[in-house]
């Protein structure tokens, strides 16, 4: 874990949003900001990072326990991810963490 994802878990670790409804751009789905749900993932982590010149570390999951789960990692320059089949970013804390909360369609990268 780089600097960043330990900042950034230190202050909002831990925390759940289960709430679902309407959002923004997207249905808000619930959150939980705990790195251990993306154990086994990895190699995941790591390819995508690979792939775009970033140290991505797991943070979470988005829509835990339904068929859209995905799982969320930061970056070392403070950018959330969505990081599953493809990898889409909600941009740079802190208006990433608002774009995930209140429903907004993350941006596809690949």
């Amino acid at each position: 874990m780089h600097s960043i994802a330990l900042q950034f878990l230190s202050e909002f670790g831990g925390l759940t949003v289960p709430d679902g409804g309407a959002g923004v751009t997207r249905a808000r789905e619930p959150i939980t900001l705990v790195p251990t749900e993306c154990c086994g993932e990895a190699d995941r982590f790591i390819e995508w990072g690979r792939q775009i010149g970033r140290d991505i570390a797991p943070i979470g999951e988005l829509a835990s326990g339904t068929c859209a789960c995905a799982f969320l990692g930061i970056d070392e320059q403070a950018e959330i991810y969505v990081v599953d089949g493809v990898l889409a970013t909600f941009g740079q804390m802190p208006q990433a963490l608002d774009e995930l909360v209140l429903g907004y369609m993350p941006r596809k990268i690949t």
